[in-house]
């Protein structure tokens, strides 16, 4: 399902994608970061989605990325496999999530990820984009994030968020007073998962 949508992936590339359909499993008995139910989805409703982000914007070596409240590393995780040349910092704030992150990002051989137990809210340091997965409503999240971004572009798409989330959207982002931009997954995914899912693009 993956390499239809990227055909370009090295041979380490694929060999770490494979790897998280043993890895999660094992981790997710323990722990319990993707709903039991939906981890025979694990490559669908997780990978794939983190996925569209990359389908929407491409990032150039070097940039800087915040995935907040990334639970077991979505969007993250897949993201820093396709992009092994892009800083990434994936934070949470629940303790256990991390420790999965670490393990799993250990074990696919992740050097570009970094995992900490901490709230957004607190960090100091700033970033490209911002990116996560329907964490909350928009009108709680933004703030969290408004002052996290680096005021030069170096990659095509301006510096800003892009958020994973399913739905009508319309009045989530009129809540919010956001500028925001709306592109549904399904202009790049056949499968119908994807009919009622967007990526949300708010430039810095």
């Amino acid at each position: 399902m993956i390499y239809r949508y990227f055909p370009g992936l090295t041979d380490k590339q694929r060999k770490q994608f494979r790897l998280l359909g043993d890895l999660y499993p094992y981790w997710n008995h323990q722990i319990n970061v993707v709903s039991r139910k939906d981890i025979s989805r694990l490559y669908l409703h997780h990978v794939l989605h983190a996925l569209g982000i990359a389908k929407f914007t491409g990032f150039v070596p070097g940039t800087r990325i915040l995935d907040v409240g990334t639970g077991g590393g979505f969007p993250g995780i897949p993201l820093a496999i396709l992009f092994p040349e892009v800083q990434f910092h994936l934070v949470d704030s629940i303790r256990k999530k991390i420790k999965v992150v670490r393990e799993v990002a250990a074990a696919a051989d992740l050097d570009n990820v970094i995992a900490d137990h901490i709230r957004a809210e607190e960090l100091d340091d700033k970033y490209d984009f911002v990116v996560s997965r329907a964490v909350t409503r928009l009108a709680e999240f933004y703030p969290w994030v408004r002052n996290k971004f680096l005021k030069k572009d170096c990659n095509a798409l301006p510096n800003g968020t892009l958020y994973l989330k399913g739905g009508d959207l319309r009045e989530e982002i009129a809540e919010a007073r956001l500028q925001a931009e709306i592109h549904p997954l399904s202009a790049y995914f056949t499968e119908d998962f994807f009919t009622t899912k967007h990526i949300v693009y708010i430039q810095a």
